[in-house]
C-alpha cells in the first residue's frame, strides 16, 4: 500500500446531485478547495454553486459527461485539483477510473483499483469470500453463462432463486424467480438489463433466503493495514431490490451478532487489502445465520445514519485516509461511541400509484424541515427542474433519536414538513411505510413492501372529499388574492361581498377522475360542498401567499399549494396531490390510448423498438422499451390492431407525451 508523498489541497468531486453537495461541503469544512463538474443539464445546479470552481464535462446524458473518464481527469488538471472524490454511482466503483486517476498522477479518494476489481464482480467476489471463510449463499457463479446452464444451476440450488447481474447493483439486472417455467424469461430479461446498465450481461444464481433481512456492515481501512467496522445498517425495506428506508442499528442485531457480523465484514475487507470507506452486505435469516451478498467499494447512500449513531464524519475520514493518515479511531473506541438510533428515507421523483413511474418537471415549491435530530441531504431548489437523465432520488431525509421510536417519530414529523410541489414524489408513501405497525415493531424482512404495500392497494388510493374541497378553496383563494393584488385591495377584503352567498362551480380532475363541485362560500371564509351524498365543510382561519390555515371538524390544519397554469399542487390533510382545474376547459371525449397513439410517459431514451409499420399487434404486447432515470419500462399496445407508423428508433432521446407509435385499432 503506497502512501501519498505530498498532501493534496484541492479536491474535484466527480459526481452531481445531493452527494456532490454533501462531499463539497464536507471537504470545504476541512479546509480543502473544491471543484465541481457539470453537464449541460446541471450548469446552474446547487453543487456547481457550492464549489469554489466548476468545469463543464459534456452534454446532459451521463454517458457523454459524468461517465467519461477522460473528461473528469481533464477537468481536474484544468482546475489544478490533486485528488478526485467519486461520490457514489457513476464511476465510483469502476476500477479503470481509479486506475486512470492514479496513472494521471492524481489521488483517488477511495480503494485501490485492485480492490475494486476484486469486489466489483459479484461472481468473482463470492469465490474470494468463500476462500476467506466469509459465509455465502449457495448458488452458481461460474463462467458458463448459457441459458441452459443458468437454468440447470437454478434448479440445483432450489427455487426460489435470485438471478443477479454480476457486474452491478441498485436492483438492475436482478430477478426473483419462484417457478421453473419463468426461469428462461427472467434470465434473458436480467441479462439484457444488466448489459444496458453495466456493459456486462454476466449473471450469477443465488438461493433466495426467504423472509430474510438485508443488513450491511460499514467498514473502513487505511494504508497502514488497519481495518475496522462501524456497526450495521438495516436496509430491509426495499422495492425492486432498491432501498427505501435504512436505519442504524438494526432492530434484529444484538451486541453478540454485531461483533460476529463485524468480524466477517472486516475479514472480507482484509481479503482484498481494502482502503477507505466500504460496505459489506449480508442477508440475515430469522435463525440469525447471515450470508455474504456483495461489497460496495464506495461511500453508500445511507452513510448518514452511521454518522449520526457513531458521531463520525465519513467523508472527513475518507479525506484523512487518502492523505495517508491512520484511522481516527480504533475498533473499541468506535463501538463505545455508538449512541441512539437513526433512520433515513429516500425521497424520489416517482409515482407509487403508477408502479413507481419516474417523474420529471419543474419544482414549483421545495422546502425542507428543521428540528431536533433532523438532517436533510439534497440538491433540490424551488424553480429548478428535475431532468430525466439521472437517478430519481432527490433527497435523503434522516432523523436521529435517543431510541428507535424517537427517531421514527421525528422522521414522521420531518416528512410532514417536507414540501415538494410541481413533481410527483414518494413522500406520502414513505410516511405510510414509517407509520405501519410492522415497521414500528422492528419485526420485518425484505418482503415488507410486497406484504404491506402491494401495487393494487397503492393504485386504488384516492383523495378524500375534504381534500377535493381544499383544492377548490385553494383555487378560490388564489384567484381572490391575485385579483386583490391587481386592484390594490387589502388582504382582509379577500372573499368579502355585500350580496348573499353565491355558489361557485368547480370542475377538478385528479388523474382520470373528474369532480363537479358546487361550492358555497360565506364571506370568503366558510366553504361547503356536497358530492355523491357526502358533505364537507371548512373554515379558512388565515391566508398567506401559497398557503392557508383552515378549521375542519374541530381540527385546524395547514394547506400549502402552488399553481402551474391549470395544475394545482396541494399539500394538505396528510397528502400531496395534483388537481387539474378544468372549470373552463372544453370537454374531453377520448380516453388516453383509445386513439391508438402510444406516447412516452416521461422524458427518456428509447432502448428498443419491437415493431414496424404493418405489423399486427395484440393488446398488451410490448411495442417500445423506454429508459428513464436508469430504469426500463415496457410500453404496451392498449388494444389489438395494426401498426401504422413508428416515430422513433433505439438510442433516440424523447420528451414526455411524444408520439412513439401509432396503431390502427382492429375492426
Amino acid at each position: 500500500m503506497s502512501i501519498p508523498k505530498h498532501r493534496f489541497t484541492k479536491v474535484l468531486v466527480a459526481n452531481r446531485g445531493e452527494i456532490a453537495v454533501r462531499v463539497i461541503r464536507g471537504a470545504r469544512q476541512q479546509g480543502y478547495k473544491t471543484v465541481a463538474v457539470y453537464s449541460d443539464a446541471d450548469r446552474d445546479a446547487l453543487h456547481v454553486r457550492e464549489a469554489d470552481e466548476a468545469v463543464r464535462i459534456g452534454p446532459a446524458p451521463a454517458k457523454d459527461s459524468y461517465l467519461v473518464i477522460e473528461h473528469i481527469i481533464a477537468a481536474a488538471k484544468t482546475a489544478g485539483a490533486q485528488a478526485i472524490h467519486p461520490g457514489y454511482g457513476f464511476l465510483s466503483e469502476r476500477a479503470d477510473f481509479a486506475r486512470a486517476v492514479q496513472d494521471a498522477g492524481l489521488i483517488f479518494i477511495g480503494p485501490d483499483p485492485a480492490s475494486i476489481e476484486a469486489m466489483g464482480n459479484k461472481s468473482a467476489s463470492k469465490i474470494r469470500m468463500i476462500a476467506a471463510g466469509v459465509p455465502c449463499v449457495p448458488g452458481y457463479q461460474g463462467d458458463d453463462q448459457s441459458d441452459e446452464t443458468l437454468k440447470a444451476e437454478s434448479l440445483k440450488a432450489g427455487l426460489p432463486v435470485m438471478v443477479k447481474a454480476a457486474a452491478g447493483g441498485g436492483g438492475r439486472g436482478m430477478r426473483l424467480v419462484h417457478e421453473e417455467a419463468a426461469l428462461l424469461e427472467n434470465i434473458r430479461s436480467a441479462r439484457s438489463e444488466a448489459s444496458n446498465a453495466f456493459g456486462s450481461g454476466q449473471l450469477l444464481i443465488e438461493k433466495a433466503v426467504v423472509d430474510a433481512r438485508h443488513v450491511e456492515i460499514q467498514v473502513f481501512g487505511d494504508r497502514h493495514g488497519n481495518v475496522i467496522h462501524l456497526g450495521e445498517r438495516d436496509c430491509s425495506i426495499q422495492r425492486r431490490n432498491q432501498k427505501v428506508v435504512e436505519e442504524a442499528p438494526s432492530p434484529a442485531v444484538d451486541d453478540a451478532l454485531r461483533l460476529k457480523m463485524g468480524a466477517a465484514a472486516v475479514a472480507a475487507a482484509k481479503a482484498v487489502n481494502y482502503v477507505g470507506a466500504g460496505t459489506v452486505e449480508f442477508l440475515l435469516g430469522r435463525d440469525k445465520q447471515f450470508y455474504f451478498l456483495e461489497m460496495n467499494t464506495r461511500l453508500q447512500v445511507e452513510h448518514p445514519v452511521t454518522e449520526l449513531v457513531y458521531g463520525v464524519d465519513l467523508v472527513d475520514w475518507q479525506l484523512r485516509v487518502a492523505q495517508g493518515e491512520t484511522l481516527p479511531l480504533q475498533q473499541e473506541e468506535v463501538l463505545d461511541n455508538r449512541f441512539g438510533h437513526a433512520i433515513e428515507v429516500r425521497l424520489c421523483a416517482e409515482d407509487p400509484r403508477q408502479n413507481y413511474l419516474p417523474q420529471t418537471g419543474k419544482v414549483l415549491r421545495w422546502s425542507v424541515p428543521a428540528g431536533e435530530g433532523v438532517r436533510v441531504d439534497t440538491y433540490l431548489e424551488s424553480g429548478k427542474s428535475i431532468s430525466p437523465y439521472y437517478d430519481s432520488m432527490q433527497a435523503k431525509i434522516i432523523a436521529w433519536g435517543e431510541d428507535r421510536e424517537t427517531a421514527r417519530a421525528r422522521l414522521l414529523k420531518a416528512l410532514d414538513g417536507t414540501v415538494l410541489l410541481g413533481v410527483i414524489s414518494n413522500r406520502d408513501y414513505l410516511r405510510a411505510v414509517l407509520a405501519t405497525g410492522a415497521f414500528a415493531s422492528g419485526d420485518f424482512s425484505t418482503a415488507f413492501v410486497g406484504k404491506y404495500f402491494p401495487q393494487e392497494k397503492i393504485a386504488a388510493a384516492m383523495p378524500a372529499l375534504q381534500q377535493v374541497l381544499l383544492a377548490a378553496v385553494a383555487l378560490y383563494l388564489d384567484d381572490a388574492r391575485r385579483l386583490a393584488g391587481e386592484h390594490g385591495l387589502a388582504v382582509e377584503m379577500i372573499g368579502w361581498h355585500s350580496s348573499h352567498d353565491t355558489p361557485s362551480d368547480f370542475k377538478l380532475k385528479w388523474q382520470q377522475h373528474e369532480y363537479d363541485l358546487e361550492v358555497s362560500a360565506h364571506d370568503g371564509r366558510v366553504f361547503k360542498t356536497q358530492l355523491d351524498g357526502k358533505a364537507a365543510e371548512l373554515e379558512v382561519i388565515a391566508t398567506a401567499a401559497g398557503e392557508f390555515r383552515y378549521l375542519a371538524a374541530g381540527v385546524q390544519g395547514l394547506a400549502r399549494y402552488a399553481r402551474d397554469e391549470d395544475a394545482l399542487w396541494l399539500d394538505a390533510a396528510g397528502a400531496i396531490e395534483c388537481f387539474v382545474d378544468r372549470t373552463y376547459a372544453p370537454a374531453q371525449t377520448a380516453l388516453a390510448g383509445s386513439d391508438g397513439r402510444i406516447l412516452a410517459h416521461s422524458d427518456g431514451k428509447i432502448v428498443a423498438v419491437h415493431v414496424k409499420p404493418g405489423d399486427a399487434v395484440e393488446k398488451g404486447q410490448t411495442l417500445v422499451v423506454l429508459e428513464a432515470m436508469k430504469m426500463e419500462f415496457q410500453l404496451a399496445a392498449p388494444m389489438a390492431g395494426t401498426v401504422e407508423a413508428v416515430s422513433v428508433e433505439a438510442g433516440l432521446q424523447v420528451k414526455g407525451r411524444q408520439l412513439l407509435v401509432q396503431i390502427k385499432p382492429a375492426a
